[in-house]
């Protein structure tokens, strides 16, 4: 079946789970299909089709949906909907400057089996999207490496990430917006400020986000990101 948009709709596989009087869980297979089923979700609410809701909170493999008056209704529809892979994100793709300057640069290099100067090479020829946020603030979880670069978290998580990490873990990439315990491999850092409580939205990462990092010297400002096609 088909979109008016000549884009292939399918049944995707989900699970949906009642959380509380008002929520809704819905799980899916992976990324690809959250993604898909997430952008469904907002084209309906902004076409009026969706049932009232005052959240939906994509994450790696699941959809939350709160504030339902009936959530119990909307579960039982799910399943018949025919749903398009997402569409690419049509805003301009955020540009972070960073200084690749990380203590596990070299470690994952090794990874990688290549150089610390590759590593800088393959990540910031990357284009990447916020698949979803979480964890604090601010904090986006970036897909587009391929698999062959997807690295493990470190063995012995660290009790002080500095604000500002660019860091590494599974498929995903993030920047730490604020200092913190965490697990994953820094090989960068970044002044950016992604989350201010003044700004609208407070988040400098939203999910569908496309970004880029621009490897940058130690001399050279990081604090603006810059907006690029």
């Amino acid at each position: 079946m088909s979109t008016g948009n000549g884009a292939a709709r399918t049944r995707l596989p989900l699970r949906p789970l009642p959380v509380g009087d008002h929520g809704l869980l819905v799980e899916l297979d992976d990324a690809t299909a959250v993604e898909a089923f997430h952008a469904e979700l907002l084209r309906r609410a902004a076409a009026g089709t969706l049932p009232a809701v005052r959240e939906i909170v994509p994450a790696a493999r699941t959809v939350l949906l709160d504030g339902l008056a009936d959530p119990g209704r909307l579960a039982a529809e799910l399943p018949g909907w025919d749903i398009p892979p997402a569409a690419s994100d049509d805003r301009p793709a955020i540009d972070i400057p960073v200084r690749y300057d990380g203590p596990d640069l070299a470690d994952v290099a090794a990874l990688w089996d290549t150089t610390p100067e590759d590593v800088v090479r393959i990540h910031s020829g990357t284009e990447f999207h916020v698949a979803f946020c979480g964890f604090a603030p601010g904090f986006g979880y970036l897909t587009g490496l391929p698999e062959r670069h997807h690295v493990p978290r470190r063995a012995t998580p660290r009790t002080k990430v500095p604000v500002g990490s660019v860091a590494l873990a599974g498929p995903y990439t993030g920047v730490y917006p604020r200092s913190s315990p965490g697990g994953w491999q820094l090989i960068g850092t970044s002044d950016v400020e992604l989350w201010d409580p003044d700004r609208e939205p407070a988040a400098l990462f939203t999910p569908g986000t496309r970004v880029r990092f621009v490897p940058v010297t130690a001399e050279t400002s990081t604090e603006s990101p810059r907006e690029a096609r």
